[in-house]
Formats: C-alpha cells, structure tokens, sequence
C-alpha cells in the first residue's frame, strides 16, 4: 500500500511539473556497452515510472500463483475435514432424534477425519450401545481408549453401559479401576452414587456420602435417603451377626443419626434378638419419654412384652397429647391385647377405626368383638374391613 501511495505520488509530481519543462524538456544519454538512448528528461521518467509499475504487477501476479499451487496441496485434506463436520454435525442430529443405526453411522464417517475423533467414537458406542450391538460398543470404546485424556470419560460410558445392561459386578469391576475418593472427578462420584446401592455396598457408599455432600453433587433430599438406606442396612445387617458387630456399626454412626427412631429401632431388635432385652427396653422407653411418634407406635408392639410394665406407663403419659392419633390408640390396643385387657382394646379400637378407618383396624376390632361373643357388631366390623382401605399388616 505504501509503495502504491508513492508511485501515485510520483505519477502526481510529474503532471504538475511537467508543463515546466514543455519548452526546456532536458537531455539524457543512457550508455551500455555498444548500446546508447538519447531521449529527454520527460520521457525518461516516464519509462522509469512505468518500470516500476510494471514490476510491481509482475511481483503480486507470481506471490498470487505460488500461493495458489501452495494452498491447492492441501485442498482434499480441507475437503474431507469439511465432510467430517458435515457427518459429525448429522450424527448429532441422528442422537437426539434416537435413530441409532444412522447416529452409529454419521459420527463413524465423522471420526476418520474430524477434529474429535474420540469424542466421535464415544457417541457413536453409545448409538451402538442402544441397538445392543455389543461387539462394536467395545470396538469403539478401545479405539477411543488409545487417547490416553480420555481413559476416564471410556471407563465411565463402559460402567453406564454395564448398569443399563444390568451386569453390575463389570460395572464395579471397571469401577474399582478408578478408585473413587475425595479427589476423583465429580462424574465417578455420582456414578458410583448410582451404583452402590444396586450392589447392596452399603459401607463403600457410607464413606462416599460426605465426600458427595461437600461437594454438593446431589440434592439434599436425595443424600438424606441414600444416608438413611446405608445406615439402615448397615445396622440391619449388622443386627444378623453378633453384638460385637451390631454395636460397632451402631457406635460408627453419627450422634444425630442415632437419634433417627427408624434406626434406633432396628438396633433395638437386634439387641432383643440377642438376647439383651433390658438393653434395648432402655433405649426404647427413652424414644417413647422424649420421641414419640407413629413410627415408634406401630413398632412398640412387637418389641415388648405384657411383663414391660415401665414401657407402658411412659406410653400412657402421652395420652393427652396422642388421644386423636390413630397409630397410638391401635397400638395401646395391641399392648391390652397383650396383657389380655380385651374390653380396654375394643374401646382402643374403636377410637383408631374413628380416627382412621383402615381396614386392619376394622379387621382387629371384629375380632376382639367375636372374643366378647358381640358377633352382631362383628360382622358390621368385617364389612367396613372389606370396603375400607388397607395398609402391610394387621394389628392382631
């Protein structure tokens, strides 16, 4: 741009100055060898001019066809990679729409020459994943292997595939490769939050929950459930063992957790399954004192006996306070049944089937009423038992 601004300047100069020389036009003798020019001042920087120019043209028209024959070297590479992009783009398309066979397809021609050809790979196993073409799943998922970035994203897409298919022990197997802790990547937490409980691996997800909810990958909802699960079955599981283990796992909880009375009554159970009765009755008369609820009301019943006189007085001390509470009066009525006070249970339940018409209430008061020889109101009992809805058990 330059060198053109100086030549237009040049050309300018000698238009203006050359009227000046129309009656002086000067002489020049140019000398080359056996070679001579004579001509004038005028002439002579018009052919110089004129040179320049011409060299000028004779430059910019040989850099424009040196860098047409470089680019042209590289034209089919250019073209192919285009196509690549064009196959990418409607393997991606193809996904969304769920048409697997031509996603499989796309993204398979899109690899050979694209720019992500892992990326490519991945997708098209998960397309060969849909269509249960198992044997081109793992072909695609060992080629995108050899990136040695991408080992994590091909063990994780082999775990999902493993789960969908229902194989959770490859699952785990590909799983332990990765070795989840507190510094793996988010993706092996969450997956491995979906995969422990369908493995029943209680005490792997029990460790993984903290590092899940410190870095709040899961709802609270969703961490409160799986902590509850975990910790149910690990006392459950523990209660079919010994003390030794029941206490173990009991004393590994957390101080707030042994205060759920879900929990606090698997662990009584198994305590009462061990024989240590009185130790579980102490704990369970501190849950009625200080926790009472129909979770408690509906277990109590099963957990003692018509000697548990202590049990009793403290669940009486709540009858102010539970009188309109269907689950305490049915379970009040279970303790009469227990202690043989059948006129105290019909009253009992009579109040819960008010409260509640359930068809296990209903149920147990026709048959505390046939024990009373009351058959009339019996069979009244069975119909509402019939036409009522009904929960898992019965009281009786």
């Amino acid at each position: 741009m330059i060198k053109a601004l100086i030549i237009v300047a040049i050309i300018l100069i000698g238009l203006c100055v050359s009227p000046l020389f129309i009656d002086n036009t000067g002489y020049v003798y140019i000398a080359i060898g056996e070679y001579q020019i004579e001509t004038s001042l005028i002439v002579a920087i018009t052919a110089l001019v004129a040179t320049v120019i011409i060299m000028l043209l004779t430059k910019w028209l040989l850099g424009l066809i040196i860098n047409l024959a470089l680019s042209s070297k590289h034209l089919p590479l250019r073209w192919r990679q285009s196509a690549a992009k064009k196959h990418t783009l409607q393997g991606a398309i193809a996904m969304a729409a769920e048409d697997w066979p031509l996603a499989e397809k796309s993204m398979l021609k899109g690899a050979a020459n694209g720019e992500l050809p892992t990326l490519n790979l991945l997708v098209a196993a998960q397309a060969a994943h849909k269509q249960k073409k198992t044997q081109a799943r793992d072909e695609y998922l060992a080629s995108a292997a050899a990136e040695p970035t991408a080992q994590e994203a091909v063990s994780i897409s082999k775990i999902r595939f493993f789960m969908q298919d229902g194989e959770f022990s490859l699952a785990r197997m590909e799983l332990d490769k990765l070795t989840p802790t507190s510094k793996s990547p988010d993706a092996i937490i969450r997956i491995s939050l979906e995969l422990y409980p369908k493995l029943k691996d209680w005490q792997a997800l029990k460790t993984l929950l903290p590092i899940a909810q410190k870095k709040q990958l899961a709802s609270t909802e969703i961490i409160n459930q799986l902590t509850f699960d975990a910790n149910s079955q690990l006392v459950a599981q523990a209660a079919t063992k010994n003390t030794q283990e029941l206490d173990k796992v009991w004393h590994w909880l957390s101080k707030s957790e042994r205060q759920d009375p879900l929990l606090a009554l698997i662990y009584i159970k198994g305590l009462i399954s061990f024989g240590l009765a009185e130790e579980g009755n102490k704990l369970l008369i501190k849950l009625v004192k200080h926790e009472p609820c129909g979770t408690i009301f509906e277990a109590l019943p099963e957990l003692v006996t018509a000697q548990d006189s202590e049990i009793r007085k403290q669940l009486m001390r709540h009858e102010a306070s539970f009188e309109n509470d269907a689950s305490y009066q049915a379970c009040v009525a279970k303790l009469c049944l227990q202690s043989r006070d059948i006129k105290e249970a019909k009253i009992r339940l009579q109040s819960a089937c008010r409260l509640a018409p359930k068809s296990e209430y209903w149920l147990a008061l026709a048959q505390v009423q046939e024990q009373l020889g009351e058959n009339t109101n019996a069979a009244q009992s069975y119909r509402h038992a019939s036409t009522s809805p009904s929960t898992a058990c019965s009281l009786v």
